[in-house]
C-alpha cells in the first residue's frame, strides 16, 4: 500500500469517527431538549406550584461562600417569594417588595415585554431557548435518579459559562440548577420540596396594605 493510500485511509478513518461523534452529539442534544420540553409541559399542567429551596453562592476568587433558604408559590405568572428576609409578591400587574427589616415596601409596575425581567417562574422555563443542549451525567441522590442536562449560552455576552439542570427522572421535576460563571463563581439552587396543586387562599398573591400599617411605601413607577 503506497503512502497516498495510507494517508487516504487515515483521513477516512478520522472523517468517519468525526461524523459518528457529531451524529452522537446531535442525538444527545435532541434527547436533552426533549427532556427539558417534558419538564416545561409538566410545569404548565399544574394549577399551582409551591417550592422550598436552598440557594448557595460560591466564588473562590472573592472568598465568598454563602447559603440561604427560601420558598416560592407560583400560579401562572403570579408569584409570592420569600428569600433572604424579603417578600416579593406579583399580582399580575404590580410587584410588591416587602422588607420587614427596614419597614419599607416598594411598588413597581411589571413590564411583560422586558425579556431581562427576572421572575421566579422563569426558573422552571428559562431553558426553552437561547442555549446549546448536551446530555450530561446521571446521579443517584438519596435513591432518586437525577439526570443532568448541560446548557451553554448562545450569546457570547452572557456571563455564564454553562448551566447544569438536574431533573428527577421519575417526576420530570427540576431538582437543581447550577450556574457556572466565566469569572469562576458558582450558584446552586436545590429544590428541597416541590408540591403541586396546593389549596392556596384567594388572597395568596394579593398585597394587603393593612398588614403593614407603619411601613413606608415607595412607589417606583
Amino acid at each position: 500500500m503506497n503512502k497516498i493510500n495510507i494517508k487516504m485511509k487515515r483521513f477516512l478513518q478520522v472523517a468517519i469517527a468525526l461524523l459518528i461523534g457529531l451524529s452522537l452529539q446531535a442525538q444527545d442534544a435532541k434527547k436533552a431538549k426533549e427532556l427539558l420540553d417534558e419538564v416545561s409541559s409538566k410545569v404548565k399542567s399544574y394549577d399551582n406550584i409551591v417550592i422550598d429551596f436552598k440557594y448557595a453562592l460560591n466564588n473562590p476568587k472573592e472568598n465568598i461562600n454563602q447559603e440561604s433558604k427560601g420558598n416560592v408559590a407560583l400560579k401562572g405568572n403570579l408569584y409570592s417569594l420569600n428569600f433572604m428576609g424579603v417578600t416579593k409578591i406579583f399580582d399580575g400587574k404590580k410587584v410588591y417588595t416587602i422588607v420587614p427589616e427596614d419597614e419599607e415596601i416598594s411598588i413597581s409596575n411589571f413590564n411583560a415585554n422586558d425579556e431581562n425581567a427576572i421572575t421566579p417562574n422563569k426558573m422552571l422555563t428559562f431553558f426553552n431557548s437561547g442555549y446549546k443542549y448536551a446530555w450530561d451525567i446521571l446521579q443517584n441522590v438519596k435513591g432518586r435518579k437525577i439526570q443532568y442536562v448541560k446548557l451553554t449560552p448562545n450569546s457570547s455576552k452572557d456571563q455564564r459559562k454553562e448551566i447544569l439542570v438536574g431533573i428527577d427522572v421519575q417526576t420530570k421535576h427540576i431538582y437543581t440548577v447550577i450556574e457556572v460563571g466565566k469569572n469562576g463563581s458558582k450558584t446552586t439552587l436545590t429544590v428541597n420540596s416541590f408540591k403541586t396543586n396546593q389549596p392556596l387562599s384567594k388572597n395568596h398573591f394579593t398585597f394587603t396594605k393593612s398588614k403593614y400599617p407603619n411601613y413606608y411605601i415607595n412607589k417606583l413607577d
